[in-house]
């Protein structure tokens, strides 16, 4: 399995606030290369690492001009608006169970740091929502497939922020939705083998 890119621990993203550093464009920006022609770009692995590379290549994309949209897919636990300072619901849970609609739950994430000056529009975050232990018959469902059909009509670029690597039985029926894939692991670690094509390897410090 190819290795895309390695992420030094000082490169992780500070996302927060937003912000991204000079080390953390440099690294985003090559991976983005190795991904290029890719519309939906699926992370997989424990949340921390993933989260990490999620929200580092969406902001990156946002940063150089790409309209571009972060989707939390990990439904059964999710973090991801707690890590950015957003509102935890309404999210993917709540519109993928008819509850609300797509005005609702698209947030904006103001980017800040050099490099930025290229970015038109925010970056467009897509929360997962109230926790739901029952997330795989939400991802495998006609109304995810509608949903992001919708998402690619609207975004140059969709990142989604995926699930462990020993994820539910969701995995595959996200990955189809999907161009790419990519696995982050550490270097110790055994590399993955996963019932879906995995585009490549991301190994961090």
């Amino acid at each position: 399995m190819k290795v895309l890119a390695e992420i030094p621990t000082q490169a992780a993203p500070a996302p927060r606030a937003g912000t991204l550093r000079r080390c953390d464009l440099e690294v985003f920006h090559s991976l983005l290369g190795e991904l290029d022609g890719s519309r939906a770009v699926l992370v997989l692995g424990d949340a921390p690492r993933r989260q990490g590379v999620a929200v580092g290549l969406a902001a990156a994309a946002a940063a150089a001009g790409t309209r571009t949209a972060l989707l939390e897919c990990d439904l059964g636990d999710p973090s991801l608006a707690e890590a950015l300072g957003l509102a935890r619901a309404p999210g993917l849970h709540e519109y993928l169970r008819g509850e609300v609609g797509a005005d609702c739950i698209l947030e904006s994430l103001i980017l800040a740091g050099p490099g930025t000056r290229a970015a038109d529009e925010p970056l467009v975050c897509v929360v997962a929502g109230r926790p739901d232990p029952d997330g795989s018959t939400l991802l495998g469902s006609e109304r995810f497939h509608q949903a992001m059909a919708k998402l690619r009509r609207a975004y140059e670029l969709l990142v989604l922020d995926g699930l462990p690597l020993n994820g539910p039985a969701a995995l595959a029926a996200v990955a189809a939705e999907a161009d790419a894939t990519l696995a982050c692991v550490g270097h110790a670690d055994p590399r993955p083998e996963l019932g879906v094509p995995v585009t490549g390897l991301v190994v961090h410090d």
